[in-house]
């Protein structure tokens, strides 16, 4: 792993580069908050990891924490300082690192807890705003628009519309959709399905001269568009 230490205390900062260099690591270190977070915001896949404390010149460790995830740097972070208080952690794991460790520290330790953070899968872009055709859904406002104009749904609605949208293309079964929106585990009987796709095309397709939400004889429903 290629791995930045940001560290102002030059026999603290060469104990650790030596530890990583003998671990098989290839270790860059810089002293200057600045120059640190020049550094770890150049390239998104130039480190696997990066090493940070939070009390340093020309720039503090939480200042350059929150500026690289707000240039989309999503390269794991450590912090590795004596600010070792409850408030402290909570305020560095809120600034966007990935993990705190407390000096003094064992650094078989250190090395353990950046082997775990470099295994971890990359962070996946979450999508908020969900679009089919004309058609668009914003996770986080709660809204449903067509065409510019505002539908309103009932909670359920927008949580069967949301399944729908997420599986674009592909049929949705009735016993899948009981369990993804109702979180039912079995056949209870009911239309309650049938009635809530009813209402949603009501909402989402009567008003429009297109249709996007299709029944699939005997297998389920789905939702694309025209093709």
């Amino acid at each position: 792993m290629r791995i930045l230490v940001i560290e102002d205390d030059e026999k603290m900062s060469a104990f650790i580069a030596r530890g990583l260099t003998e671990a098989g690591h290839v270790c860059d270190s810089l002293r200057d908050g600045r120059d640190g977070l020049f550094q770890a915001t150049q390239d998104q896949d130039q480190y696997d990891v990066v090493i940070v404390d939070r009390m340093l010149p020309g720039l503090d460790g939480l200042s350059i924490v929150r500026a690289a995830r707000a240039a989309q740097i999503k390269t794991p972070v450590l912090f590795l300082t004596a600010m070792g208080g409850v408030d402290d952690r909570v305020e560095g794991l809120e600034a966007g690192a990935d993990d705190y460790l407390v000096k003094p520290f064992a650094f078989s330790e250190l090395l353990a807890r950046v082997n775990a953070l470099a295994r971890r899968p990359p962070v996946q872009e979450q999508r908020t705003v969900l679009k089919i055709a004309d058609l668009e859904l914003d996770l986080v406002r709660r809204r449903a628009q067509r065409a510019g104009q505002n539908i309103e749904l009932q909670p359920r609605e927008f949580v069967l519309l949301e399944t729908l949208m997420r599986a674009e293309g592909r049929v949705l079964t009735r016993t899948m959709l009981l369990e993804k929106v109702w979180d039912i585990h079995f056949d209870p009987q009911t239309s309650v399905v049938e009635t809530h796709i009813s209402r949603l095309r009501a909402k989402v397709d009567k008003p429009f001269d297109v249709a996007l939400v299709h029944t699939v004889r005997n297998t389920g429903y789905s939702i694309h568009a025209p093709r």
